[in-house]
């Protein structure tokens, strides 16, 4: 028998155009349930994707405290979420609840 060997799945390898890291982040924010860790963590997919170092320099933040406040193990602050949101090129954007 075949020994089957399995990698572990980067959806940062999937994303591959802003259009994508948009439907991503997006996903993101419905599944969250208000979780900013969460949020964060997605984030830091769609950082990685687009090259770790050019999004730290953009959102003027060092690579260390990028890779800590996205890492998903805490709540980065609000400041930061939106530094590096325009950093990646995205923007959040608002809407009335349906319901």
């Amino acid at each position: 028998m075949k020994k089957t060997t399995t990698t572990r799945y980067d959806v940062a390898e999937h994303l591959r155009t802003p259009k994508e890291m948009a439907a991503y982040l997006e996903a993101c924010l419905e599944e969250a349930n208000g979780n900013a860790a969460f949020i964060a963590k997605a984030l830091g997919d769609i950082a990685r994707a687009k090259g770790m170092a050019q999004v730290a320099r953009d959102a003027g933040l060092s690579r260390e405290s990028l890779y800590k406040a996205l890492s998903g193990e805490r709540s980065p602050g609000f400041d930061t979420i939106l530094k590096v949101i325009d950093a990646l090129g995205l923007k959040l954007h608002a809407e009335a609840h349906h319901g």
